[in-house]
């Protein structure tokens, strides 16, 4: 199975959102408990695009089963927001070929610097940013969760 990773467009909106709500529906992450927040959906060419940043989606088997965002949050530090992948397509590389593609279009965007955030819940995601190079800079505690917050230096992603 291929997963086609493109460019989010004004009709996958509804797509993403729901995409949202069942993967964090899957660990146990619910509205109300502090670590839960969908403000950023219908702003995504605000929050992402339009200040230098990037949105991806991607499509497998004619659906949409992945996602990622890139946020600026400083002149060579971007924030990688929103990596999710539908349970039912979950242990095939999605997320990884996901996260590399947002590395590669951070980098085209000039950026030297990922920041991003999980939750001990989410193993899947703690494992695959630690296979990925990432480095766990904090930790704190956010109602019933604990938030790991990591960073990757883009450094060998930019290297011939």
């Amino acid at each position: 199975m291929t997963l086609v990773i493109r460019r989010y467009r004004w009709s996958d909106l509804d797509a993403i959102y729901s995409l949202h709500q069942v993967c964090l529906a899957q660990v146990g992450i619910v509205p109300g408990d502090g670590v839960y927040y969908d403000d950023d959906f219908p702003r995504i060419h605000q929050v992402y695009l339009g200040c230098g940043g990037e949105f991806l989606v991607g499509e497998a088997d004619g659906r949409l089963v992945s996602m990622g965002g890139l946020r600026p949050i400083g002149e060579h530090t971007v924030e990688v927001c929103r990596l999710r992948v539908h349970p039912d397509y979950q242990r095939r590389g999605f997320g990884a070929m996901m996260l590399e593609a947002l590395e590669e279009r951070a980098v085209m965007l000039g950026f030297s610097r990922l920041r991003g955030d999980t939750t001990m819940s989410q193993g899947a995601a703690l494992a695959l940013y630690e296979r990925q190079g990432w480095t766990e800079l904090s930790r704190q505690q956010v109602g019933d969760h604990i938030v790991i917050y990591g960073e990757k230096s883009l450094a060998s992603v930019m290297a011939p």
